[in-house]
């Protein structure tokens, strides 16, 4: 990024070469770039039609189950102490996370194109869950790639994508997670140019899936602030969200940008620790550099190789980020914090025991920076954090670590 930028600034990105700042970009075969290109012009063709987004809204409301409510964490706030903290309850959406707001967004795309065959990635498996639903609604069949250790450690899931009539195929290359299942879905699409469309499940890889996963999921963040007005009469002081590839952090953060007055933190993996080489933290503990179409924040080596993420959450082992959230980053406009896997495994705990609502152990590693960010804000502040997920695939994950058998 050559100048600062004022928060309005923000908005306006990425720019033709889908850049936001030194980020993102399009970083693929020559095989694939014929793709890319037709995808940006039918995104951008199916922006400018009303049509589209009626469609798309129609379903969003009568299918997934939209607008999520917000609601006042009475409990949570009493026990922090400090600032008001309000739950986006995303994971009341129909099959239980925020992927289905992209998901039913890009399947519409897909049949627009007149694709007939859908492929995904997924790593905690609520993208390929997601996936599975919007294609089974539309009659498409679809292949999941996931890796071999998260297919083992997210049984729930992977037996839910099945019912839906979804073929999933387990990954070994690699660390068998997250990482591997998306180039394996590369190389499917690659394969099968004529007739595939690939639903990315995070706001990475080549333009224009950032920018279009981002006004996918923008959809949490207008609600937000609509929903905001309505309950306290303005905006609140801070906006939170986990971080993986960073999708539903960006959702709920970009109709927030131009707004100097909020605060946008988002919430990395830092796993054993970020001194330690299992972690996820790869704005913390990486630099920058091009993995699936993309520049941006990624583990490395100092060869420059990319290494594994580490996470007890298997939807925030991927070891980069979306670009968006490294030039904002960069920028200053929003920041990031980490949460180990101790720290999330507590908050999952406390959030069941008081609010009675079980999150993702994604969803978790925000909440476990909660009590600094809500003595920070102090009382008679208000603080927003996306409950992107429910803990329902975390069970066994959990139980296991804390000992209990089921």
């Amino acid at each position: 990024m050559n100048a600062p930028l004022k928060p309005n600034d923000y908005s306006a990105y990425p720019d033709a070469e889908g850049r936001f700042g030194d980020y993102g970009g399009r970083y693929v075969p020559e095989t694939l770039m014929p793709l890319v290109l037709e995808l940006n012009d039918a995104y951008e063709a199916a922006k400018a039609d009303p049509s589209f987004q009626a469609g798309l809204d129609d379903y969003l409301k009568h299918y997934v189950g939209r607008p999520s409510p917000l609601y006042f964490a009475e409990r949570l706030t009493q026990h922090y102490g400090g600032a008001k903290i309000y739950l986006k309850r995303e994971e009341l959406n129909h099959t239980g996370a925020h992927k289905i707001n992209n998901c039913m967004g890009q399947i519409l795309l897909a049949m627009r194109m007149g694709r007939t065959r859908i492929i995904a990635e997924t790593g905690a498996g609520q993208h390929g869950v997601a996936t599975a639903t919007v294609c089974a609604r539309f009659g498409l069949p679809c292949v999941i790639y996931m890796g071999a250790v998260d297919v083992e450690r997210q049984k729930p899931n992977v037996f839910r994508m099945k019912l839906l009539g979804a073929e999933v195929r387990p990954v070994t290359a690699g660390a068998g997670t997250l990482k591997d299942a998306m180039n394996e879905a590369m190389r499917d699409w690659v394969t099968n140019v004529h007739d595939t469309y690939y639903i990315i499940g995070t706001a990475a890889g080549p333009h224009p899936y950032p920018a279009m996963v981002r006004d996918f999921q923008a959809v949490i963040g207008n609600e937000t602030r609509a929903q905001m007005l309505e309950a306290e009469g303005r905006l609140p002081d801070a906006v939170v969200a986990c971080i993986g590839g960073g999708s539903n952090a960006i959702g709920i953060f970009h109709p927030f940008l131009g707004d100097e007055t909020v605060k946008l933190i988002g919430v990395e993996a830092s796993g054993h620790g970020l001194d330690t080489d299992k972690h996820a933290a790869s704005m913390a503990g990486g630099r920058p550099g091009v993995l699936h179409g993309n520049k941006t924040y990624l583990l490395q080596d100092a060869d420059g190789q990319i290494v594994e993420g580490h996470s007890i959450s298997a939807g925030l082992d991927y070891p980069g980020v979306g670009p968006e959230h490294a030039w904002l980053k960069d920028g200053g406009r929003a920041e990031y914090r980490a949460c180990t896997d101790d720290e999330a495994l507590a908050a999952f705990k406390l959030c069941a025991e008081l609010e009675g609502i079980i999150p993702a152990l994604e969803s978790a590693h925000a909440l476990a920076r909660l009590p600094e960010i809500a003595r920070e804000i102090g009382p008679g502040g208000v603080v927003v954090l996306n409950l992107s997920g429910r803990g329902d695939k975390d069970i066994y994950t959990v139980a296991d670590s804390l000992g209990a058998t089921l």
